[in-house]
C-alpha cells in the first residue's frame, strides 16, 4: 500500500488502555520515541489490537504543529517530541520541516514560512512536534 501522509511510523503497542467509547493506545517507535493514539473501540477490535502487536501510526504533515523553547505554553496534546531541526525545505507560502527525534525517529510538519521565521527554525534548531493523539491513525498489515 502506498500512502499519501508523510509520516507513517512503524511500531508496537506498549499499552492499551481501553475505555467505553475509546482506547489510549501508546506506540513504542524504537530508540525511547513514543507516540500516543486514541482510536475507537471498534477500532480496537476490527483491528485485533493488543499489546505487543506491530502496528502503522499515520499523522499527516499539515496535522503536526511546531513548538521551541520559550514558549512557555501548557497543552493538551498528548504527544509533545523534542528533537532538532534535520531540514527545511521552504516554498512560496509553506515549508516542510523536518525534525530528528533522539531515537532516531523523524517526523515532517508544513507550516507557513512566516511560522518558521516567528520561531526562529534552522537546521540544527531545537524544536518539538506537537501531535494530537486524535490525529493519529492506526493501521494493521492485512
Amino acid at each position: 500500500m502506498k500512502i499519501s501522509a508523510r509520516n507513517v511510523f512503524k511500531g508496537k503497542i506498549s499499552a492499551l488502555q481501553a475505555g467505553a467509547v475509546n482506547a489510549k493506545i501508546d506506540i513504542d517507535l524504537g530508540g525511547g520515541d513514543t507516540l500516543v493514539a486514541v482510536v475507537t473501540m471498534d477500532s480496537v477490535k476490527s483491528l485485533d489490537l493488543a499489546q505487543g502487536k506491530e502496528v502503522a501510526a499515520i499523522v499527516k504533515a499539515p496535522w503536526v504543529m511546531l513548538l521551541t523553547e520559550g514558549s512557555d505554553i501548557r497543552l493538551s496534546a498528548r504527544n509533545i517530541l523534542t528533537g532538532t531541526v534535520k531540514s527545511i525545505e521552504a516554498g512560496s507560502v509553506n515549508t516542510e520541516v523536518t525534525l530528528a527525534l533522539p531515537g532516531g525517529t523523524e517526523v515532517t510538519s508544513i507550516v507557513t514560512k512566516d511560522a518558521v521565521a516567528e520561531l526562529g527554525l534552522k537546521p540544527g534548531s531545537s524544536a518539538s512536534a506537537v501531535i494530537k493523539a486524535s490525529s493519529v491513525i492506526l493501521g494493521v498489515p492485512a
